[in-house]
């Protein structure tokens, strides 16, 4: 179940069912009581709920709730935003069956209650709370009482996991046959609290996926119509596992690739030896490392696997790479930024084989004051040309050659030097970037988001806070450029390489530096190619 759907998408996905004959009543029925079992297992028996209810389904939801909690022992009081009269269909169905008062939704809903259960809004709210409501989620969150929200914290836009005004903080969220891109994406993963996902019988028929890749368009359920199409996941193992190049026992170093990672100045060398050794240890049959005379020399005491090449200047990196065994590029860790970066990366993309690009490779495309002050910042001094100093001359670059996968590794400060136009959810964000820049991108963070020119999204959810450490981002440039060596699809490689990355700092601990993430792979990847992880 690792397809995500908007709001908009799962408002079709209950109307699919319903034609498929199941009555939306018993979609509301078997909302309400998931969530009655999952107040039940948040409080002891007999404890006092306050259900808030709100105007529409969520509220519907919220009155399903109320009763079966009532009938379980619990002391359940109802509270409703607006007028009993003005409900509506369904909502107004089971809020008949609720036989108690209903009492106007007050900052009183919370005093002397044990568990507050938010079915207020839903994920489709378009506009921020005001007045009786935004008053009734700021004494929920004052209270210090746990909170169970029902489908997602009222205030949350579950699409984007945005918000323009008060949202209640959940304790934990139980919401319906699918998550929403807005359970994922930060702020709203954090607001949700842990997330509870029910099945309320709505068929998984329902559902076209373009999952694993897009390279098998005639798939039978691509080609339904009938089916509600999905291209944004979750980041999960299933999704690309089909796809992950394991060894085989006729297999050699050749055949699983070979990957040159280009190396920054004397100076600033270690960023590349951490991205040669990922992708080293994430299965690349060959690594080499290419830098300077000078650059060479520091990276041989540290490097004893992985082979070294001397390139001191693009024309020797476009040489080295004649050898079209050498199938996969990665450029920008520690690169320093300027001219000879942007060489490295234009005889990159000419070359024809799989790229990466990674930090000063993309800033060093930038035109604005941030890539300038960096620019001083690392003591580069050559001209700056305007001709080639743009992003839409990197982008150009990339689309020069169709059938090359370019992979990008931005943070979010890269990310705005290239797209700084871009507007929208970090989902919305990244799929356009992906698209002007005919490039998978991997636009990092807690919730980082992984896009296809195609229009497949995934967002990434294992990563601990720890994985924020000085480093890691070049560990993950090198997981990717491993499995685009071994010939992993782009978007596959990049969202198996982001969530191998997370599991790695997950499994080490507390504690992490960037140089643990590779010695620490093995045994997840042991973990993952085990019966049934």
């Amino acid at each position: 179940m690792y397809e995500l759907l908007t709001t908009d998408q799962m408002t079709e996905a209950d109307g699919r069912a319903v034609a498929l004959g199941v009555p939306s009543l018993t979609l509301m029925e078997n909302a309400g009581r998931a969530v009655a079992d999952e107040a039940a297992r948040m409080v002891r028996a007999g404890s006092r709920i306050a259900v808030l209810c709100g105007p529409g389904n969520n509220g519907g939801d919220g009155f399903v709730a109320a009763r079966l909690l009532r009938a379980k022992g619990f002391d359940v009081r109802v509270w409703l935003l607006g007028e009993r009269k003005a409900l509506k269909g369904d909502a107004a169905v089971m809020a008949a069956k609720w036989e108690l008062p209903m009492r106007p939704a007050s900052e009183d809903a919370v005093q002397s209650m044990h568990l507050v259960i938010d079915a207020m809004f839903g994920a489709g709210l378009a506009r921020p709370l005001e007045g009786d409501a935004a008053e009734v989620v700021a004494a929920v969150n004052a209270s210090g009482l746990p909170v169970l929200a029902v489908d997602v914290p009222s205030g949350l836009n579950g699409s984007t996991g945005a918000h323009d005004g008060p949202v209640v903080q959940a304790t934990r969220t139980v919401t319906f046959f699918r998550k929403k891109p807005g359970h994922l994406l930060m702020p709203g993963r954090a607001l949700c609290g842990t997330l509870v996902v029910a099945d309320i019988a709505i068929p998984s028929t329902v559902l076209a996926t373009a999952s694993a890749s897009a390279s098998t368009p005639d798939a039978s359920a691509q080609r339904d119509d009938s089916a509600l199409r999905v291209t944004t996941f979750e980041n999960v193992p299933s999704l690309w596992r089909s796809h992950y190049p394991w060894p085989q026992a006729d297999g050699h170093k050749y055949t699983r690739g070979h990957a040159v990672a280009v190396s920054g100045p004397a100076h600033q060398t270690g960023a590349a030896r951490l991205a040669a050794r990922g992708a080293l240890r994430i299965g690349a049959g060959l690594v080499t490392v290419a830098g300077s005379s000078e650059a060479t020399a520091v990276n041989a005491v540290h490097l004893t696997a992985m082979m070294l090449a001397v390139c001191n200047r693009a024309a020797d990196l476009r040489t080295l790479l004649a050898d079209k065994r050498k199938n996969v590029l990665l450029v920008g860790p520690g690169a320093s930024i300027g001219d000879e970066t942007r060489a490295y990366a234009d005889a990159a993309l000419a070359s024809g084989a799989h790229v990466v690009l990674d930090a000063d490779a993309l800033t060093s495309f930038a035109e604005n004051d941030d890539a300038k002050i960096e620019t001083v910042q690392f003591g580069f001094t050559g001209a700056r040309t305007p001709a080639n100093v743009s992003p839409q001359a990197l982008f150009e670059a990339i689309r020069a050659a169709p059938g090359r996968s370019v992979v990008m590794t931005p943070h979010e400060g890269e990310f705005k030097r290239l797209f700084g136009d871009l507007a929208g959810s970090k989902l919305a964000r990244a799929l356009v970037a992906a698209e002007r820049a005919g490039a998978v991108v991997i636009l990092k963070g807690p919730d980082t988001v992984i896009a296809s020119p195609d229009g497949r999204a995934a967002i990434n959810t294992n990563a601990p806070a720890w994985l924020a450490t000085a480093g890691s981002g070049d560990v993950l440039a090198g997981f990717v450029t491993g499995l685009l060596a071994q010939g992993m699809p782009a978007f596959e490689a990049a969202c198996a390489a982001v969530w191998l990355h997370g599991e790695c700092a997950t499994a080490f601990g507390l504690g992490l530096i960037a140089e643990d993430l590779p010695e620490t792979l093995p045994k997840v990847l042991q973990a993952l190619r085990a019966p049934n992880p």
